[in-house]
């Protein structure tokens, strides 16, 4: 049998940690006044931020049925060595296992996703998100939810996705931007049966559909969904792409234009992935949410 993956997660500090007190110093006041706040208040664990819940219930994942390391969190930081010992004096204080790091002392640190073998990066930083994208990685801005998530699936972890554009190629909404609703239907009824290429977040499901294939379906700790603004006939190809990768997700939700925020409640999403600014603004009104600025509905030139 052969080994089986670890999905790696690379996170910035600001996405862990509630960093907004000493951003807004940094920002008002300059880099030395933000380093000297950092090393006074380094025995002083920050509190969570956007991505500390998921980042949490991930490294659970690594504790059950059989033990092994299923995820691997890496902390990647635009602070100093010397700063960000108060981010992993944070990470010792709320008994999060993250060994791996990376300091940048304010240079990007998206190059290291690479090296580190990162599937996605989780950023507070647009710019950081973008440069990742562009160099062929996952990649989500990192978008509070805007009221408190009760989930109605606190003992499961559960990760919805959109289609085109996240989990698919932009390929088919190509169509759609460029010439209509009625050719993107006609487009994708007649490409139905030919799977679609793979986006930015497709490593990511497959990783997590590994992990799922541990244990029997009913007691799976992980949920996945398909929430796409897509409709019939539309949905054949979705449903033949995800086949023909051989990914299970457990559920699909076709919704036809339909605002994806209440639907994302009911599922009780951890996160959500959207490559469009408009959706992931209706659906962090109700859970977490992770702008992917992919494909042709984030292309500069559709923007004027």
């Amino acid at each position: 049998m052969h080994d089986k993956r670890k999905l790696v997660i690379a996170i910035s500090s600001r996405a862990l940690f509630d960093l907004q007190e000493s951003h807004t110093m940094f920002e008002e006041e300059g880099i030395e006044a933000y380093c000297r706040f950092q090393v006074e208040h380094e025995n002083e664990p920050l509190e969570q931020g956007a991505a500390f819940p998921l980042v949490k219930k991930l490294l659970e994942l690594n504790s059950l049925g059989e033990p092994r390391e299923r995820v691997e969190v890496i902390l990647l930081s635009r602070n100093s060595a010397d700063t960000g010992l108060r981010i992993f004096n944070s990470i010792q204080a709320h008994d999060l296992p993250i060994t791996r790091a990376a300091f940048t002392n304010g240079g990007s640190p998206f190059r290291y996703v690479e090296p580190f073998g990162a599937d996605v990066f989780l950023s507070s930083d647009p710019n950081d998100v973008a440069s990742t994208l562009n160099a062929g990685f996952a990649a989500a801005t990192m978008l509070p939810s805007t009221t408190s998530k009760d989930s109605v699936n606190h003992d499961k972890l559960c990760i919805a996705f959109d289609g085109d554009a996240v989990v698919f190629s932009d390929e088919a909404e190509q169509v759609y931007k460029q010439e209509g609703l009625v050719a993107f239907a006609k487009h994708e009824v007649k490409a139905a049966k030919k799977p679609l290429p793979g986006g930015p977040f497709r490593n990511m499901l497959a990783a997590l559909h590994e992990i799922q294939s541990e244990f029997p379906v009913d007691e799976s700790p992980i949920r996945t969904a398909i929430i796409t603004a897509r409709a019939a006939p539309a949905h054949e190809r979705v449903i033949r792409t995800l086949r023909a990768w051989d990914i299970r997700i457990d559920e699909a939700v076709f919704l036809g234009g339909l605002a994806k925020g209440e639907f994302l409640r009911t599922f009780g999403a951890d996160i959500f992935f959207d490559d469009q600014q408009g959706h992931c603004d209706s659906a962090r009104q109700h859970v977490p949410t992770g702008h992917v600025p992919s494909g042709i509905a984030n292309a500069k030139s559709n923007s004027s």
